[in-house]
């Protein structure tokens, strides 16, 4: 399973939005996900490409150069129901890491696109525990 129980944390305190992005990081480098250097690559991709995705959700990842200090798939989930500003006036209440080895990270965004398709869905998990979350994202 590539999000783990443990990186998911539901009501977070909103922050600035690079302070949410170099935490993200600093858990994957943490948890043996990718080197230290993947910090700075997602703070980097996050200046020269928005990633906001729509339906109050954020995909912050590592710039495509970066990819070679990515050891293992991995996803950290976050939730700040009050919203951040994510750049350009908007909004995101979900912010969804992403480190991922070769195209893993196609099947990790198919499987974000399936499961939070719609706001609904995205108010919808904002209401959900820890647990349900994990459950979700690990039915198949």
């Amino acid at each position: 399973m590539v999000l783990e129980r443990a990186n998911i944390k539901i009501n977070c305190t909103p922050k600035a939005k690079v302070d949410i992005i170099r935490e993200i990081g600093t858990m994957f480098y943490e948890q043996g996900y990718t080197s230290e250097a993947y910090i700075q690559a997602m703070v980097d991709k996050e200046e020269v490409f928005n990633t906001n995705i729509g339906n109050a959700i954020a995909i912050p990842h590592g710039v495509e150069a970066a990819r070679s200090e990515i050891k293992k798939t991995g996803m950290i989930l976050q939730t700040y129901p009050q919203g951040v500003d994510w750049g350009n006036g908007e909004k995101v209440k979900v912010v969804i890491g992403i480190a991922a080895v070769g195209d893993e990270h196609l099947d990790v965004l198919t499987k974000i696109a399936m499961t939070l398709s719609d706001e609904a869905e995205v108010e919808h998990l904002l209401s959900m525990t820890e647990e349900e979350i994990f459950v979700l994202f690990a039915a198949e």
